[in-house]
């Protein structure tokens, strides 16, 4: 590159370019600074080193050079736009996103789901729910009067089967009776022993009818299914007074209630009481009964606090009257509830309840 060319600040591309002009018009590669002034050298050259630059200094050197004298590259022609591949026989062409039409493409997609459709609306002639009207006197008279027959009914079913039940346990009992003699002839069978319990429960039959009434007790027993526990059979109207002596008396001691429960015997109604010495250890079972038309058993909470709401949830549920207790009314169900729910013969007003 001349001195003249790094001055004008013209590239090798275009100094040939000057070089191959001055040949065609007959001057020297001198002459070219003579015939045009170095102003528009430069406004020449300089976009054109620009182009040149753009388009890379070797592709334009490397370009054979026009006849005119041009440097500049022939416009490139515009990319033929691709056609698709022929389909081949036997292959099932492929559709892709992009070779679908736009509508089509609208179309292949998803669809949001419908929206629930809208209950549909009553009928303005259809008639309103018909409200629930209570019950007068008569129809629940009437109501617990089928249930009571219904019950008959499947008890009388029941005794039936219960009758055959006994002559087969009968029949069972006499079967092992003989066989038991059989084998008596063998050897004779050990007899049970005694009960640890057994002297306890005598002395206490033995105090409560010199402490309190001869006729106080009227059962005694000792229950094989917990520990032989010693049970005693109190009478109604002796109760109280037992209850105290129970409690009281240093061979008994049974200053704590563990707790009190209501039986339905279909029979009779029966008040059981679990007595505990908490010093011994001892456990006494006492169980009240009474009549189930009328059923009632004094209250024994001045003796133990403890059969305060125990007696109340027996008078609620099964009906029992407790004379004594300070406050004698239902626990668990509203005041205005009608019958007792666990005993054998409630029958409810609403049978859907």
């Amino acid at each position: 590159m001349s001195e003249e060319q790094k001055q004008n600040g013209a590239g090798p591309a275009e100094g040939e370019a000057k070089a191959e002009g001055a040949r065609a018009g007959g001057q020297p590669a001198g002459g070219a600074a003579q015939g045009a002034p170095a102003e528009g050298a430069l406004a020449e050259g300089v976009p054109k080193a620009e182009g040149a630059s753009a388009e890379g200094a070797n592709q334009a050197a490397s370009e054979p050079k026009a006849a005119g004298g041009s440097q500049e590259a022939p416009p490139q022609p515009a990319e033929a736009p691709r056609q698709p591949a022929a389909p081949q026989p036997g292959v099932e062409p492929k559709h892709t996103a992009a070779s679908q039409p736009a509508g089509e493409a609208q179309q292949s997609a998803p669809q949001p789901a419908a929206e629930p459709s809208q209950p549909a609306a009553a009928p303005a002639g259809a008639p309103a729910a018909q409200e629930k009207r209570p019950l007068t006197d008569e129809e629940k008279e009437a109501r617990r009067q089928a249930a009571l027959a219904a019950r008959a009914a499947k008890l009388a079913a029941q005794g039936g089967a219960a009758a055959g039940a006994a002559a087969g346990a009968a029949a069972g009992a006499r079967a092992a009776a003989g066989g038991a003699a059989a084998a008596g002839g063998e050897g004779d069978a050990e007899p049970p022993k005694p009960s640890p319990n057994q002297p306890k429960l005598d002395r206490a039959v033995q105090l409560i009818k010199e402490l309190v009434a001869e006729d106080a007790v009227e059962e005694a027993s000792l229950n094989p299914f917990n520990d032989d526990m010693p049970t005693l059979v109190i009478r109604g109207e002796h109760w109280p007074k037992a209850a105290e002596t129970l409690r009281d008396h240093p061979e008994f001691g049974f200053r704590y209630l563990r707790n009190v429960v209501g039986v339905d015997h279909e029979t009779h109604m029966e008040v059981v009481y679990h007595l505990l010495n908490m010093d011994s250890g001892d456990t006494y079972c006492v169980k009240v009964r009474t009549n189930r038309d009328n059923p009632s058993v004094p209250s024994v909470v001045s003796v133990w606090a403890t059969a305060d709401w125990q007696e109340r949830e027996i008078y609620d549920l099964l009906g029992i009257a407790f004379p004594g207790h300070p406050d004698l009314r239902r626990i668990m169900l509203p005041d205005d509830w009608v019958g007792h729910p666990l005993r054998k013969d409630y029958v409810p007003l609403d049978p859907e309840v």
